[in-house]
């Protein structure tokens, strides 16, 4: 499926699956239900939108783009305080640009940016009333 469908999105170099070892979740919540519990570590990107023929994630709320966001797990290096080079995938959000936007604990994000996304971060797409909260491991 998905033919004659411009992808918003592609993944960029330093892509990532979470470690295997490491449970790394979603939770989705509509008010005090828990709906369900995605488990993020199958795939390095998670396409998240209305659009069912190419999206990972489906959103159902009329407010959501066809290709709303992208859970993006990434690869990222830094020096440390001896000057080694230490690396570790992190979780990062971006909003692709979609109509009604997204929120990280209650605050919208930046358009078509990358945001790290922490332990217990509440997410909200569109002016879908549903919460997804990010359980990453201590």
């Amino acid at each position: 499926g998905g033919e004659g469908i411009v992808l918003k999105y592609h993944e960029p170099p330093e892509a990532r699956k979470p470690p295997a070892k490491e449970a790394w979740r979603l939770y989705v919540f509509k008010g005090e239900d828990l709906l369900e519990v995605v488990e993020l570590g199958e795939r390095s990107c998670w396409l998240i939108g209305r659009e069912t023929r190419v999206v990972d994630f489906p959103l159902e709320h009329p407010s959501c783009s066809k290709q709303h966001a992208a859970l993006q797990f990434r690869y990222v290096e830094k020096r440390n305080e001896f000057g080694d080079r230490v690396g570790k995938v992190k979780p990062y959000l971006i909003d692709l640009e979609s109509a009604n936007g997204s929120l990280v604990n209650g605050e919208a994000l930046p358009a078509g940016r990358y945001v790290e996304v922490m332990d217990k971060d509440v997410i909200k797409f569109g002016l879908s009333s549903r919460e997804y909260v990010l359980m990453l491991p201590s």
